[in-house]
């Protein structure tokens, strides 16, 4: 018999701070654009209908499942395995680890935080010709899955204000459409991550305009937004979606994984049939943004029918892209848990 999946963890203390009052706000400026491009109904971007709650289709065979289940429940309830494991992993250090480029002068203060600095090898460059500061920097990382030329993810920091121009330069020129952001803007007091986007209407960041189409608050937990971004000195627009996770905070985990899981069906949805890379942030880009990772990489490979799953070899092949993925054991259990919950889910799903 399966044990119980959706343990009681420490209650985390919802932000005191929220982007706005929980209700449904649909705000559409879809007429406003100058380029005579096409707009998009905001109503579709925001129909509830047009989400699916249920697990995604996956090609994961019942006695595979029961096999990684039973694995990952050994995990769970084996405290001093748990244990070894994270500190295993605690050990762990990437080669080649060197960050000289974004400890430079003119890049340190782009960084959030010293301790988590895109990798020399491991990093995403701007086109310095259309940069604000004539720099290719960003502290932002490309994460790799299976196919080296083509990253699945970038990890990066939430953008300061003096890096919000950069950020939508790499959403651009990475013809990203996907946005996943995880941390609440202020956290006790503490600014996480820059407003980087017009709460109506349009901002101008450098030559990348943004302008709010819709945005639906979905619960207490998330909300979904809808922008269009457009390249002012070529005229060129794309949509791109945003979801925001709310209830995150700092160093700690998610009340339920149940919630982050509906909101990762939700971002995969949005994103099925695309092969751009999805950005995913939070304030420093690496104890969320990692977590976050490793479960949508696990359960990604094991609905295409992976016949084994090392997690951990798993969360190794992160911090190899990109340093602290995944900060601390509280974290690592939690990607744990959220996989048993969602193959659990995905098992119940399948014929018999």
């Amino acid at each position: 018999m399966l044990v119980e999946l959706c343990r009681q963890r420490m209650a985390v203390k919802p932000p005191t701070e929220r982007p706005e009052p929980i209700s449904s706000r649909i705000n559409s400026v879809s007429s406003q654009f100058s380029d005579g491009g096409q707009a998009v109904s905001p109503s579709a971007r925001s129909s509830i209908s047009s989400w699916s709650e249920e697990p995604a289709h996956s090609n994961m065979d019942i006695s595979t499942g029961h096999m990684i289940l039973s694995y990952m429940e050994d995990h769970l309830k084996n405290k001093d395995r748990l244990e070894k494991e994270w500190e295993a992993l605690c050990a762990y250090q990437a080669e080649p680890n060197a960050c000289t480029v974004g400890m430079k002068d003119g890049n340190a203060k782009k960084n959030r935080s010293t301790a988590v600095v895109a990798y020399d090898h491991s990093r995403i460059t701007l086109k310095v010709e259309n940069s604000q500061g004539n720099s290719d920097y960003i502290n932002a990382s490309p994460i790799m899955d299976h196919d080296p030329r083509n990253p699945a993810y970038i990890a990066t920091q939430g953008p300061l204000p003096s890096t919000v121009a950069d950020f939508w330069q790499m959403v651009w020129e990475n013809g990203c459409v996907v946005i996943v952001m995880l941390t609440p803007l202020v956290e006790s007091g503490v600014k996480q991550c820059y407003h980087y986007w017009p709460d109506e209407g349009s901002n101008l960041y450098h030559i990348y305009e943004v302008n709010l189409v819709s945005e639906h608050i979905w619960c207490d937990d998330f909300l979904v937004r809808s922008f269009y971004l457009k390249n002012m000195q070529t005229n060129e627009t794309r949509t791109v979606t945003q979801f925001h996770f709310l209830t995150w905070l700092n160093q700690n985990v998610p009340e339920t994984s149940r919630t982050l899981l509906d909101f990762r069906r939700k971002v995969n949805k949005c994103y099925r049939g695309r092969s751009c890379p999805i950005i995913v942030h939070c304030s420093d880009g690496s104890g969320r943004s990692g977590t976050y990772i490793l479960v949508d990489m696990v359960l990604n490979k094991m609905a295409k029918g992976a016949k084994e799953i090392d997690i951990a070899a798993t969360l190794e092949h992160l911090r190899d892209q990109r340093p602290g993925m995944v900060q601390t054991k509280d974290q690592f259990e939690f990607a744990l848990t959220a996989v048993a919950e969602e193959v659990n889910a995905i098992l119940k799903a399948l014929p018999q």
